[in-house]
């Protein structure tokens, strides 16, 4: 691997362990065992190095977003297609866990989040359109606007979800727990839109995400 890709790797992963601002372009250096010298001839302080992992993030994230909407999709499917969503999000809990600060001290990412998290919202509509037509969704109690404020409710779970678990100390030691909590929390806000017969699909997921809960926790 080259020294660029570990100092991108190894700052992900302390980023995600010690918190961002808790670490300092000579932790990293150190934790790689080169010199800073080393470190800043690849990345001109830690700046450049969160604004590299932003992207990478960002094209993680559009790559699964941007991803061919089928028109089968069913409940099923769409719990495993949040699994890889929030799995992503998790890869770059640090970003998540301190959005809006990070966002603050460097405003040039500012702009491209944002058009990140219309992506997330038009994604979100697109896949509850689907639904409706194929009928897991029940036409009589969504309309569009319904279905915007929804993408919306969507959009912000997952944009927050981390922040969430780390402010009401629920932040999970089992990440896999972690992702299948986030999932459900976005499957109980669809849950009152269902059709009858996709009722007992959700109370199946509740009892299925109970079960993990006592298994993993």
């Amino acid at each position: 691997m080259k020294t660029k890709d570990r100092i991108l790797l190894t700052s992900l992963t302390l980023f995600n362990d010690e918190g961002e601002p808790n670490v300092t372009t000579v932790d990293i250096a150190a934790e790689m065992d080169i010199s800073p010298g080393n470190l800043y001839y690849h990345f001109k302080g830690k700046e450049a190095i969160i604004e590299q992992l932003y992207l990478a993030m960002e094209k993680d994230l559009n790559d699964i977003l941007q991803a061919p909407l089928t028109d089968d999709l069913d409940a099923e499917n769409i719990w495993l297609y949040l699994y890889v969503v929030f799995e992503q999000i998790h890869k770059y809990r640090y970003f998540y866990r301190n959005i809006a600060d990070i966002l603050g001290r460097y405003s040039k990412l500012n702009l491209r989040f944002a058009k990140l998290l219309n992506k997330k919202r038009q994604t979100a509509a697109a896949t509850l359109g689907i639904l409706v037509d194929n009928k897991v969704i029940d036409q009589k109690l969504i309309d569009s606007g319904a279905i915007n404020n929804l993408s919306d409710s969507i959009a912000m779970l997952l944009t927050y979800w981390m922040s969430y678990t780390e402010i009401g100390q629920r932040s999970d030691i089992n990440p896999v727990l972690s992702i299948h909590r986030g999932v459900f929390q976005v499957m109980s806000l669809v849950a009152p839109f269902l059709q009858r017969d996709y009722q007992s699909f959700y109370q199946e997921c509740r009892v299925l995400f109970e079960a993990l809960s006592s298994e993993l926790d």
